[in-house]
């Protein structure tokens, strides 16, 4: 079996010390240098640039323009106001109206029976031929105990070029009733409210009272004070007849 030797070296204690010395030296040199910031050669330019850009901003002016913002309290406000109208609508036999088409195939009104119709409409004061109403009412429900029917009423009032009002809702024949008003043109654009429907002989002669809201106000011409109704209420023969001072402008026939 061979053998093998191994030389040792002695390595003083002083050797190590002054190595450990050295190293410490080195690291301790390194971290106390002070390392320069990076100044670019082109930081004038820079400079000018800004001055430069600041300046010719500083020159322009930029118009101004003031505006008025209406509160949501304020229109509401605006809105809420209630204009009253009031009308006659009368049925003087001469347009075909009403049309009874019995789709129910029944001897007694029920439900689903459709009335279109379109009669005559005139003032308040009963002075002035307006225009006419238009719509259909479909049969909801007989009431033989009150001997009448419940409708459901789709129709519009034409007042000539001032424009027209639309309204929808119940229609009874034995009782007053109201409606609602959905909508108009022309003056009436944007309209909302209701209508109170004043039955006096049926299906000849009711007397309606708007409750406007949303529009601007009424021409005088439509606000005449209106005659108390009653059964026996007749229009003028000046309004029966067209005449020119006794229409609206442009008013529906």
């Amino acid at each position: 079996m061979a053998s093998s030797t191994f030389a040792a070296r002695t390595i003083s204690p002083f050797s190590l010390k002054l190595a450990a010395t050295s190293q410490r030296s080195s690291l301790t040199t390194l971290s106390n240098t002070t390392l320069l910031p990076f100044t670019s050669s082109h930081s004038s330019l820079s400079k000018s640039l800004k001055l430069s850009t600041s300046s010719q901003y500083s020159n322009l002016s930029f118009p101004q323009k003031s505006f008025t913002c209406r509160s949501q309290a304020e229109r509401t406000s605006d809105s809420a106001k209630v204009q009253e109208l009031s009308v006659y609508e009368i049925n003087e036999r001469d347009r075909g109206s009403p049309a009874y088409l019995r789709l129910s195939q029944k001897t007694t009104n029920s439900l689903g029976d459709l009335i279109p119709f379109s009669n005559k409409l005139y003032s308040g004061c009963l002075q002035k031929r307006v225009g006419i109403t238009a719509g259909i009412c479909v049969l909801i429900q007989n009431k033989a105990e009150k001997k009448g029917d419940m409708y459901e009423a789709i129709y519009s009032f034409y007042f000539g070029d001032y424009g027209h009002i639309s309204v929808q809702g119940s229609y009874l024949t034995y009782e007053n009733t109201y409606l609602a008003v959905t909508g108009g043109s022309g003056i009436f654009e944007g309209v909302y409210g209701q209508v109170k429907l004043h039955q006096l002989v049926f299906p000849f002669k009711l007397f309606y009272t708007f409750y406007l809201k949303g529009i601007k106000d009424l021409p005088q011409e439509l606000l005449s004070k209106p005659v108390d109704p009653s059964p026996d209420v007749e229009p003028s023969q000046a309004a029966k007849a067209c005449e020119p001072d006794a229409v609206i402008s442009g008013f529906t026939n």
